[in-house]
């Protein structure tokens, strides 16, 4: 197979996070910088660490990833982005109390030159945050404008050749689609008439990110890049877009079992699920308007991967729910108990127990470094659009509306590895060899 022509990675790679100051993206880039050092280990990173099988399985080839495919460098990245508090990013991480102090204290100087850029924020959209650092008086038109102005100031200022924009901060609260968002028309119509009810701000966010050029991830599970009237946009700006959700730690884990039990054609017949976290996450998790959002995004999972429809006898009866409770005391220590009732043989009874006790932003730092650089790469190769092969990453992944997502984690994992195979020109594994 011939290499796909990809455009050099060169020069200075900005990468824009909404929500630069929460602890999900203070993590990343707190830890990106430290093993841009040499002094962190970037667990949890597949372009970092994963190696990659190229050729036949007797041809023993398994390079790392970042070797065999022209990712852009970590020295290459520049952190930038808009926080509705106006703290730095060193004081940002040290509220966030993820880290330990003498690891944010190694990379002081470079996280306290990064400040943010004020932010678009409603707080009809977050009602538990109070923004003290927001762009005031501005319709929603006006907002995407000044945000496109944002993104090209920052490319100017820190001499960036691209740019890649991330969103990682709170879930908004629950909106449906609407015909606002059915043409890039509608949504522009809706745009310039302030329609503050069908644009919420990360609607703003995503379309001066396309409008610009730029790859827009959607790391979070409220309406906003995954509309017809993005799509058009995208395709419209050959622009590559992803989303949504990061998948992290108990979705993670569904994605993960639910497969297994389809797998050995196991029956199910409940799976409970609750959470407990604290941070500004869990706070806003708390209302329940944006639970709501997220509660969505997480209940599509089960029946997805199981294919209820076509196993009524195993699956087509299944009783699912999902809690998210807040509790301060737990700061970033996220703890998730899933209980699951399943059937076998005969359909005698079974349960399957577990207690994952994670570190969500510790989690979600890796998927942030792993689709930034993807998402680069993605635009470098002239990908545009929805970018299906990222949606390893996601508990939601975004998919036009005539293929059905795919959710097993290890599908994802192939597909997403046979995409960089095809980007270097090798052949793909159907590994039947």
């Amino acid at each position: 197979m011939e290499n796909m022509e990809v455009k050099e990675a060169k020069g200075k790679l900005g990468v824009l996070i909404v929500g630069v100051g929460g602890a999900v993206s203070s993590t990343f880039i707190a830890g990106t910088l430290s093993v841009r050092k040499g002094i962190g280990i970037p667990v949890g990173s597949l372009t970092q660490l994963a190696t990659i099988r190229l050729g036949k399985r007797y041809e023993n080839r398994f390079p790392r990833i970042k070797d065999a495919v022209p990712l852009a460098e970590l020295k290459d990245l520049i952190f930038g982005g808009w926080d509705i508090f106006d703290e730095n990013v060193y004081e940002a991480a040290r509220h966030a109390e993820v880290l330990k102090k003498e690891d944010i204290d190694a990379v002081k100087d470079e996280l306290e030159a990064i400040k943010p850029m004020p932010a678009a924020f409603d707080r009809n959209f977050v009602k538990r945050l109070h923004g003290t650092h927001v762009k005031e008086d501005a319709s929603r038109w006006e907002l995407a404008g000044q945000l496109r102005e944002d993104i090209r100031r920052f490319k100017a200022a820190n001499g960036c050749e691209r740019a890649v924009v991330m969103w990682a901060a709170s879930t908004e609260t629950y909106i449906p689609q609407s015909k606002e968002h059915d043409s890039l028309e509608a949504f522009e119509k809706a745009l310039k008439e302030d329609n503050q009810e069908a644009v919420s701000p990360s609607m703003c966010y995503a379309y001066a990110a396309i409008a610009e050029g730029c790859p827009f991830i959607m790391g979070a599970p409220n309406l906003c890049v995954d509309v017809p009237a993005m799509w058009e946009l995208a395709d419209k700006n050959k622009v590559a877009i992803s989303g949504k959700d990061y998948k992290t730690g108990q979705t993670m884990l569904k994605t993960v079992l639910a497969p297994m039990l389809k797998t050995r054609m196991l029956g199910l017949e409940g799976w409970f699920s609750t959470n407990i976290l604290g941070n500004r996450d869990g706070e806003v998790l708390d209302d329940p308007g944006s639970f709501k959002t997220k509660e969505v995004s997480k209940l599509s999972v089960i029946n997805t991967i199981l294919q209820t429809e076509t196993y009524p006898e195993l699956y087509g009866n299944i009783y699912h729910k999902v809690r998210i409770n807040y509790y301060p005391p737990r700061k970033d220590n996220k703890e998730g108990w899933d209980n699951i009732d399943i059937t076998g043989w005969m359909g005698y009874p079974m349960q399957l127990k577990v207690d994952f006790l994670c570190r969500d932003s510790i989690l979600a730092a890796p998927l942030c470094l792993d689709l930034v650089l993807f998402s680069d790469l993605a635009q470098r190769c002239g990908f545009y659009g929805i970018q299906s092969w990222l949606s390893f990453y996601f508990k939601s992944p975004m998919h036009a509306p005539a293929r059905v997502p795919e959710h097993d984690l290890f599908i994802q994992h192939t597909i997403l590895k046979n995409t960089l195979r095809k980007i270097i020109g090798e052949p793909t594994l159907d590994y039947l060899d």
